[in-house]
């Protein structure tokens, strides 16, 4: 194949792939413990978070591959898993192989979900929220890529934005009906609760 095919095959699809994760970062911060509504059933977030995921790994991968094939720079495959060994910006492909295992964390704890507790498997599925951001500076750090490109910087900012927005809704009090009717028996009848949790 073309090298120049590669290399632009490696730059689309590293830009697809933060748009893909920022998806996903956000319908996991958004629907996290919480119930579904009447328009967007719990299920059919979790399926499209699912979704999302698989998609992202997906493109990530052909990233990885086009990358190393391209053969413009000294890069196997090793480097993508061993953080800051590579013989080429050892930082910045560093930060990429960092993301990428902590993805493969994430991705096999949630395939042997049912075979872990709770605590082990949310534990290691909080490692999203550092492989996005140790992601999206290995996009901005690699020469020769698209990382300081206008284009590039315009997708950061909206990616960036809105986990920030998402976030900050997901610290707000949870405005459930269900949740408010609850918050409101607990102030009105603390003892009670009290006594019927005894």
């Amino acid at each position: 194949m073309n090298t120049q095919i590669l290399w632009y095959s490696s730059r689309a699809t590293g830009a697809v792939s933060l748009v893909l994760f920022t998806a996903v970062m956000l319908l996991g911060i958004l629907t996290a413990g919480r119930k579904g509504s009447r328009y967007l059933p719990r299920a059919a977030v979790l399926r499209l978070h699912r979704t999302l995921s698989i998609t992202s790994m997906a493109f990530l991968t052909i990233h990885i591959v086009t990358a190393i094939a391209d053969g413009y720079v000294n890069l196997n495959y090793w480097d993508v898993l061993i953080p800051f060994k590579a013989a080429w910006e050892p930082l910045w492909i560093g930060l990429g192989a960092v993301a990428v295992d902590l993805m493969l964390a994430v991705g096999i704890t949630s395939a042997l979900r049912r075979h872990l507790s709770a605590f082990a498997w949310k534990a290691v599925h909080l490692a999203a929220y550092a492989m996005w951001p140790i992601a999206l500076i290995h996009g901005f750090g690699i020469s020769g890529g698209d990382g300081t490109s206008k284009w590039m910087i315009i997708t950061d900012i909206v990616c960036i934005t809105s986990v920030l927005v998402a976030l900050t809704l997901r610290l707000l009090p949870d405005r459930h009906p269900d949740s408010v009717a609850r918050q409101a028996a607990d102030i009105t009848h603390p003892r009670e609760e009290i006594g019927s949790r005894r």
